[in-house]
């Protein structure tokens, strides 16, 4: 310790002039002396008694505070945990295509897959999230200007969380089906589709909806196996049952519920369903459905892309610009990093897609400088996606993939192979 040293200093000082006869007062002087002289730390002044009546004062003020403090994160936690409904659409993600694809033999083929040239910065697909918030999710997102709060019905219309959820994952399980059928036939490879089952996509409800009318009969995600006892395996099987009916005829429908086997004799229920008129021929009946496409494709390999819990359709023009690139020497994509949205149709027709803004703002947060869009996108869409994208991203329209791949070549892009 420090003290030691000057307090031995100090012993030894007072014995050499022990024969003085100094005052203590003087002794005491003299040995204070030396100790600020050898640096020690004077001690600290007293501590004042506090008043009593001061110190219940100032409990009295600290108790509330500490309690107001609890009670404010209590309820920050109960906002932040407890949901209401309340649904966002709300920025997402800019993921590659790239290493989501995976090639591999079709089953009982003895041939290869082919070559494949995996893009080291290939095309992106982007994504919005739409999931239930909480009070404080609510209010964040009232504030932010790039994220839209929407109450049930505007978020699902007619249908319920489980029947969306069926239909965004049936929709990109199409939006794949269609990006291979695309680009295998622009590379000149054999691609076929596979009809598949009947599956309920979306009712179709008349302003005044008949008692019987598919709209009040019928779920989303039912699977229609038989008209009036008529095996119905494909939209092409239930065309041909439908022939030779009236609007207004009553036909019993047996169905099978999403989630069950529609081979399943035991889960299959029968429906009466009352036909009504075609909205745009009012002459030609139908159930009152639109049917999920279910087609698969056949190829001479098998191709998968992993998609895990992402749904809906608005990916498969990056699906299928990610196939090409992947299945071809060269970068396809060009300079910097390039996104896309729009769906894909099998004859290479772009479609519209929703939440441009809240993607725009994925885009740009990936860092992209190239991103794709639907031509089919209203100027009011495309000029809050430009706001938001700010000026480092170039947003161009695109009608076909033909456009696409013109506006990548122009990008710096690499021209896929002739046939």
């Amino acid at each position: 310790m420090r003290d030691t040293v000057p307090s031995a200093t100090s012993a030894r000082a007072t014995t050499h002039r022990a024969r003085t006869a100094v005052p203590v007062v003087d002794v005491a002087r003299t040995v204070s002396d030396i100790n600020m002289t050898d640096n020690s730390v004077p001690l600290p002044p007293p501590e004042i008694p506090v008043p009593a009546d001061d110190a219940s004062r100032r409990l009295v003020i600290a108790v509330p505070l500490v309690t107001i403090s609890w009670l404010v994160m209590l309820l920050i936690l109960v906002m932040a945990t407890v949901r209401i409904s309340r649904w966002e659409l709300a920025p997402g993600e800019a993921m590659p295509v790239s290493p989501r694809i995976s090639f591999a033999k079709a089953e009982g083929s003895a041939d290869s897959p082919p070559a494949r040239y995996p893009a080291e910065n290939g095309i992106r697909f982007v994504t919005a999230f739409g999931g239930q918030l909480s009070i404080l999710d609510s209010v964040l997102g009232w504030l932010d200007p790039h994220v839209q709060v929407d109450t049930y019905e505007e978020h699902f219309g007619q249908q319920t969380p489980t029947s969306s959820r069926h239909v965004g994952f049936q929709s990109m399980y199409g939006a794949k089906q269609v990006a291979e059928y695309v680009a295998m036939k622009r590379l000149g490879l054999d691609a076929q589709f596979v009809e598949g089952i009947v599956a309920v996509n979306e009712l179709v409800c008349a302003d005044a909806p008949a008692p019987k009318s598919a709209c009040k009969v019928l779920e989303v995600g039912d699977t229609i196996v038989k008209l009036d006892g008529t095996p119905t395996p494909t939209l092409t099987a239930l065309a041909e049952a439908m022939k030779g009916r009236a609007v207004g005829d009553e036909v019993t429908l047996t169905v099978v519920s999403y989630g069950d086997e529609p081979d399943s004799v035991s889960a299959q229920k029968k429906r009466t369903v009352q036909l009504m008129a075609n909205p745009d021929d009012t002459a030609k009946p139908i159930i009152g459905f639109i049917p999920a496409d279910t087609r698969t494709v056949k190829l001479p390999f098998e191709v998968k892309i992993s998609t895990t819990d992402i749904g809906g359709p608005s990916a498969g023009l990056a699906f299928t610009l990610g196939l090409l690139d992947d299945l071809t020497p060269g970068n396809l994509m060009g300079k910097g990093r390039v996104t896309a949205t729009g769906t894909m149709s099998p004859d290479e027709t772009v479609g519209a897609i929703g939440a441009l803004r809240q993607k725009a703002i994925a885009v740009r947060d990936a860092g992209a400088t190239l991103f794709l869009v639907p031509a089919g996108q209203s100027e009011e869409e495309l000029s809050a996606a430009r706001a938001a994208a700010g000026s480092g991203v170039k947003i161009v329209q695109v009608a076909t993939l033909g456009e696409a791949l013109h506006v990548l070549a122009q990008n710096g892009g690499d021209p896929l192979p002739t046939k």
